[in-house]
């Protein structure tokens, strides 16, 4: 699976990830760190990444309910340090991995994560 880490997302959670099989790219490394959120939605979707992010910026776009891809990852942790998020990232992607290929908004919170399917609000 591919994935576009967000600016506030550390380079270690990068690093997992690939060390994971995945395919992973920091917005660093593509000189998107400034870019507006709806350029790395357009970038993700083109390249069939998942966004992994701390902005709840991506939820809204997701929510106008026309678009089912790309599937975003948000954390609302109270430690966004890269160890506590690489911890409860691994857990998702053990559990929800199905979900994040065909297409999911996913915030995941200290104790929990809640998972929406896309295109929200459509059947």
């Amino acid at each position: 699976m591919r994935f576009l880490a967000d600016a506030g997302i550390s380079p270690e959670t990068v690093e997992l990830l690939t060390q994971l099989g995945h395919e992973a790219t920091h917005v660093r490394t593509l000189g998107l760190q400034r870019a507006p959120d709806v350029v790395l939605v357009d970038r993700a979707r083109a390249d069939g990444s998942v966004v992994i992010t701390f902005d709840l910026d991506f939820g809204d776009i997701l929510a106008l309910g026309v678009l089912n891809k790309p599937s975003v990852i948000i954390f609302r942790l109270s430690d966004e340090r890269a160890d506590a998020v690489n911890q409860r990232l691994t857990v998702v992607l053990e559990e929800r991995l199905t979900e994040l290929q065909l297409g999911a908004l996913i915030l995941v919170e200290d104790a929990r994560y809640r998972v929406r399917k896309l295109p929200i609000g459509r059947s």
